[in-house]
């Protein structure tokens, strides 16, 4: 039994002439062409190579931040100790309608900010006697005694000024809380905090997530970001390691926190994933869409690169196809199945 002929998809076997095609010409167009357009969209809209946004840096530059966000992590009340899955239970995690996600996968990363950002880094820090002693008194206090401390901190914590190499707040019945901050400022100063949350679970590591969530919990990285119009009312993004580029792929996923409703919710994360996976699926599912698979037959683009051939061609010296059609729509078909070769 004979299948059918199927217009958009099958290609009429070609008995027409054949004529050369010179990839080589045809490529070195192609690539001068898009090397013009990528030197001049580079010089227009390139970004600046500023130096990587480090604990260390953050710290030297802005200790009075660095120190408040410490004590926010010490508290559990920054935007990583209450965001939720898959960090931790303390927040309501976002979801895609009522499909939610995030609880469904869990806090398959758990972090404990007060742990995981404040003692245990100061717990690796060796030979530090008054340290050590504090320490000890947190760990073994209750934990009402711990809210104490951290009550009578915070409420003094908008008179924190950092001078001297030190950070100073003026309160009182705080405990050990501000020997554990100012000490933790003190160890990102010198560098050894970045290494310390990079290495928390083995020496030999690539894990920034700890490293990252910290610096996102304060100020100074969206400071840097408003600076660069990164922010929202100019968006765009930066991402550079030395003399390489930026990952430009990820345009598409900026693009849509600046629209609304991605930019106005709190599902915004998994309301762009959601998105982004539809759309990923529309293009692997192209060839199988009636009408969006045959865009490129109906736009003629084959006449452009087989422009050469079709200059010499002339419909009286085309014979008639199997399906009873002649001239360029005949070739056409054949052309976005392959080469006249083929």
């Amino acid at each position: 039994m004979t299948k059918a002929f199927r217009p958009d998809v099958d290609a009429p076997k070609w008995t027409g002439g054949h004529t050369p095609y010179d990839i080589i010409k045809e490529g070195t167009i192609a690539l001068l062409v898009v090397a013009v357009l990528t030197i001049t969209l580079a010089i227009v809209f390139g970004s600046p190579d500023v130096p990587a946004v480090t604990i260390k840096r953050w710290s030297n530059v802005a200790p009075v931040d660095f120190a408040m966000t410490a004590l926010s992590e010490l508290n559990n009340t920054s935007g990583t100790a209450t965001y939720g899955a898959p960090y931790n239970k303390n927040g309501d995690s976002q979801q895609l309608g009522p499909l939610q996600l995030a609880k469904w996968v869990g806090d398959r990363i758990p972090i404990n900010t007060a742990e995981d950002f404040v003692i245990n880094p100061l717990t690796s820090l060796p030979n530090q006697a008054v340290l050590t002693a504090d320490l000890l008194q947190w760990k073994h206090a209750p934990v009402s005694q711990r809210t104490s401390w951290l009550a009578n901190y915070t409420k003094a914590s908008a008179k924190m000024k950092f001078a001297s190499g030190s950070v100073n707040v003026p309160a009182y019945n705080a405990g050990p809380v501000s020997v554990l901050v100012n000490d933790l400022t003190q160890m990102a100063r010198s560098g050894a905090l970045d290494q310390s949350l990079v290495t928390h679970a083995g020496f030999y590591t690539t894990d920034y997530t700890l490293p990252l969530l910290f610096i996102a919990d304060g100020s100074y990285l969206g400071n840097l970001a408003d600076k660069q119009h990164l922010s929202g009312e100019q968006w765009g993004m930066m991402n550079e390691t030395g003399s390489y580029p930026g990952q430009a792929w990820l345009w598409l996923y900026t693009f849509w926190y600046q629209v609304p409703p991605f930019s106005q919710s709190g599902n915004g994360d998994v309301l762009v994933w959601g998105l982004m996976m539809a759309l990923t699926a529309l293009l692997l599912l192209v060839p199988f869409v009636p009408g969006l698979r045959s865009v490129p037959r109906w736009s003629r683009v084959y006449r452009l690169i087989w422009r050469e051939h079709y200059r010499q061609f002339t419909p009286e010296k085309h014979a008639r196809s199997p399906q009873g059609k002649s001239g360029p729509e005949a070739v056409g078909a054949t052309v976005v199945a392959g080469s006249p070769d083929a």
